[in-house]
């Protein structure tokens, strides 16, 4: 990996997390959180295309793969006991 596709990751990562946050309605995690959240939606997101044979080809795609990825690693994580559910 090279250093230009690290930091596009990671600016990514950042971006995406960020706006799963507020799209899931979890408010604010801080930067390191969405950057992890971001990076792990994005492992997640282009996984489960790769399986139904869609992949990102732009930064663009590869963004909303993220964020469609983070979102789904939120929601899986609020599905585990102890986790924090929508219902108020």
């Amino acid at each position: 990996m090279s250093l230009e596709q690290l930091c596009l990751l990671l600016v990514v990562g950042a971006l995406a997390g960020w706006l799963a946050g507020l799209l899931f309605g979890r408010g604010r995690f801080g930067f390191v959180a969405n950057l992890i959240l971001g990076v792990a939606g994005s492992f997640l997101g282009r996984y489960v295309l790769g399986v139904i044979g869609f992949h990102a080809t732009t930064t663009l795609a590869t963004l909303l793969t993220a964020v469609g990825g983070a979102i789904l690693l939120l929601w899986l994580l609020s599905l585990l006991p102890g986790g924090r559910s929508r219902k108020k």
